[in-house]
């Protein structure tokens, strides 16, 4: 038998995994987002968005010249871990592929994954565990491999 709470729980957690695939398919991340679930209302809000080609924010170290740089999507606090005892998921020197999970950006309560967009080394960790980011501003930088 299920009880209230649980089944509040459960609606919360399908709630929560709805609005990330939702705010993964916005063009840009959501400046705001309000979901309301009786009488269904969406409410998404955008600040004005930087131009193109527009210089990150400028971070007090500058990664290798060589290095790509694998950049917050949104704006959020960064995780490298998926909880404070847990190891990182990605250190200096580790490899990573398309699609592998490097850190977490909590947006909006949401805990959105962050994945490498492609293969390369860590050869830098440019923000830390609690650190608040930016749209665009990087967070590893990273040698290509082969």
């Amino acid at each position: 038998m299920t009880t209230s709470t649980e089944g509040t729980e459960g609606a919360l957690d399908e709630l929560r995994r709805h609005a990330v695939r939702l705010v993964r398919e916005f063009p840009r991340p959501p400046k705001s987002l309000r979901l309301r679930a009786g009488e269904l209302t969406l409410e998404a809000e955008w600040d004005e968005q930087p131009a193109r080609g527009a210089p990150a924010p400028e971070d007090d170290r500058a990664p290798e010249s060589h290095a790509a740089q694998l950049c917050a999507d949104m704006v959020g606090v960064f995780y490298r871990a998926p909880s404070p005892e847990a190891q990182p998921f990605v250190g200096e020197g580790d490899i990573v592929e398309p699609g592998q999970q490097v850190g977490i950006i909590e947006a909006m309560k949401l805990m959105i994954p962050v994945e490498a967009d492609r293969p390369g080394r860590i050869v830098e960790v440019l923000k830390q565990n609690g650190d608040p980011v930016e749209y665009g501003e990087p967070l590893f930088a990273l040698a290509p491999t082969g």
